[in-house]
């Protein structure tokens, strides 16, 4: 994938890719591997915050099975906490977004993730995912464990952090195998800013083309 229409971007966009590997490599596992599963077993859990990631999961397991970068994207969009994902992605650098493109911008990490999780989640296949029946209290909102089972027959734990949001709830992280997700894009959307010279604008214009 090339993000950069001129030469001048080739070296970035280069740097780009790679760095976005070790990220999305937990992305996929942490938030969108589970989408495959077959079933989740926590339907008749009364924990309120369970309950949501429950139906998240079945969004996202219908989303996974269209394929589609638009489905996955509008799933992410719907519970994802875009706002507090986005801002704390941009270290740093979050003073030095406009106002005017804080909407691109997230926008853009959206159309991110869910092009590469709908291209990817096909690739790894779970053979179900569990829910522990009880959420816990997390320093910065609440989290829900969670189990995924390969169709190998391994296993890894995924905790997700959940935050109020009205009546209900957004998901603003996740850990799988001992890595929380947001480092990783913070990592990314950093370094991609300082390499075009701490210009936010080329992060909103790179994530906008794909």
């Amino acid at each position: 994938m090339v993000f950069g229409k001129s030469t001048e971007h080739d070296a970035s966009a280069t740097r780009l890719m790679a760095l976005r590997r070790g990220f999305l490599a937990i992305a996929a596992m942490a938030l969108m591997l589970p989408v495959l599963a077959a079933s989740a077993s926590s339907a008749t859990a009364v924990d309120p915050a369970v309950q949501y990631m429950d139906r998240v999961a079945r969004e996202l397991m219908a989303a996974a099975r269209t394929r589609s970068p638009a489905t996955m994207q509008a799933v992410i969009a719907r519970h994802a906490d875009t706002s507090g994902i986005g801002l704390y992605a941009l270290g740093d650098y979050r003073s030095r977004l406009d106002t005017a493109d804080r909407e691109p911008y997230l926008n853009g990490m959206i159309k991110f993730i869910g092009r590469y999780a709908a291209n990817e989640a096909p690739k790894y296949p779970v053979a179900k995912v569990t829910f522990a029946p009880e959420s816990r209290k997390a320093k910065y909102g609440i989290t829900v464990d969670s189990t995924v089972f390969m169709q190998d027959g391994t296993t890894y734990e995924v905790s997700w952090l959940v935050v109020k949001y009205g009546a209900s709830y957004r998901v603003r992280d996740a850990q799988a195998v001992g890595f929380w997700m947001t480092p990783f894009l913070k990592k990314l959307f950093e370094d991609y800013v300082a390499q075009n010279s701490g210009n936010v604008k080329a992060l909103v214009a790179v994530l906008q083309r794909h």
